[in-house]
């Protein structure tokens, strides 16, 4: 007897990876939650790097079922899940307006997840005695992020892994962009003279970076070879039952009407410590820009192109693209391209411009005019006074940065 097919779809959407063996422990984890819920048609689509792309992905199962719940790969909510999922959902929403899209929280932080992490520890250590694991430190590694509100969350993490193991210390670090390094803390916990150093990376999938962790510590090893010093699994390096079941509650949470995004730790919404600036205008731009552009960070260089004559930020975060942010990027480019000839302008889809309720928003460089409220039925006027005729469309400036 064949299982009844629900109507969700589920679509889980990774980062990606060139790394082939990260991509294949991707796809076990889709075929065992397809294994545990054979009812339900289940999809799966990465943001960059790998194939199916997410646009692809979102037009193939809607094309199949009348909702679609959109599952984050991601530990926490940081740019892809703030801004990159939020985008292509938008554009789903506008193609396929006869099906219902639900956004699910990323993995982000919860009990069972420090659990598993603690579980993963176990499976290279066996059970430590108290007076062993009093005797052990741990350096929790984190991916490390841009977005200090997933730093934070990763931090809360580590401390709830930590809460009453009996290790002598459990040390949060980063990979990269963040601080502390993993060298720095390995440094750090060498100097406290343990029996043994335990890195835990809290990553979700294998892939390039765990090799990067391998090495480093091997190199630690050989400096410091009094010291134990190994690396743990990480999360997916075993069963994949516990992360199926974390599946299944977001989802849960998510038919419940549950809020995929909070924002009350964003740093362009919120003035944290020593990122007040941060709040909307136009560093917010120029940090955003620069790591979707780069994925790297930036470093004065010489430019071998012409410089532009005008660069046109529009935002594509959730508020503006629902006002259809979306549509305006690409109305700007097709009547560019027929106006615009010999100009160098490029026109940029950003991250929230802090200006949520008043969108969409576009801001236009170097002349530092900021527009509000501009709609698809204002590309043209905007391109041709303003990006070929140099001259302000009055009607809907919203400010002037001078």
């Amino acid at each position: 007897m064949s299982t009844p097919r629900s109507h969700h779809g589920i679509l889980f959407v990774g980062h990606g990876s060139r790394d082939a063996q990260a991509i294949a422990e991707v796809h076990r984890f889709v075929d065992a939650y397809r294994e545990a819920h054979p009812e339900r048609r289940v999809g799966l689509g990465f943001v960059e790097l790998t194939e199916p792309a997410l646009p692809e992905a979102l037009d193939a199962i809607a094309s199949e079922v009348p909702e679609v719940l959109v599952v984050p790969l991601f530990l926490f909510t940081a740019k892809h899940v703030k801004n990159d999922i939020p985008l292509a959902l938008a554009t789903a929403r506008e193609n396929h307006p006869g099906v219902r899209f639900l956004a699910v929280k990323a993995f982000g932080v919860h009990p069972d997840l420090a659990q598993l992490a603690f579980e993963r520890t176990q499976a290279r250590t066996g059970p430590l005695s108290p007076q062993d694991a009093a005797r052990t430190v741990v350096v929790m590694l984190g991916r490390g992020s841009s977005d200090p509100d997933a730093n934070g969350d990763f931090y809360k993490l580590t401390r709830l892994y930590a809460e009453g193991r009996g290790f002598a210390q459990v040390q949060p670090a980063f990979v990269g962009i963040a601080k502390p390094s993993l060298e720095e803390a390995l440094e750090w916990m060498a100097r406290a003279r343990p029996e043994r150093i335990l890195v835990a990376p809290y990553l979700l999938f294998t892939g390039v970076l765990l090799q990067k962790i391998h090495a480093q510590v091997a190199l630690f090893a050989e400096r410091y070879p009094w010291l134990r010093a190994e690396v743990a699994p990480h999360l997916a390096d075993g069963s994949m039952a516990p992360l199926v079941q974390h599946v299944d509650r977001r989802i849960e949470e998510a038919l419940a009407g549950g809020v995929p995004l909070p924002c009350d730790g964003c740093q362009y919404r919120v003035p944290l410590a020593g990122l007040q600036k941060n709040v909307g205008g136009l560093k917010a731009l120029l940090w955003s820009i620069r790591h979707r552009e780069t994925h790297t960070q930036a470093a004065p260089h010489p430019h071998a192109h012409r410089a532009m004559e005008k660069h046109v930020l529009v935002c594509g975060n959730a508020d503006c693209a629902e006002r259809g942010s979306v549509a305006l990027i690409e109305a700007l480019r097709r009547k560019l391209k027929e106006v615009g000839k010999g100009r160098t302008v490029r026109i940029t889809r950003t991250a929230c411009m802090g200006r949520c309720g008043e969108g969409p928003t576009v801001a236009v460089y170097p002349d530092g005019i900021w527009y509000r409220g501009v709609t698809e039925a204002d590309a043209q006027e905007l391109v041709e006074e303003h990006l070929v005729g140099d001259r302000l469309v009055s009607r809907l400036v919203d400010n002037i940065m001078q």
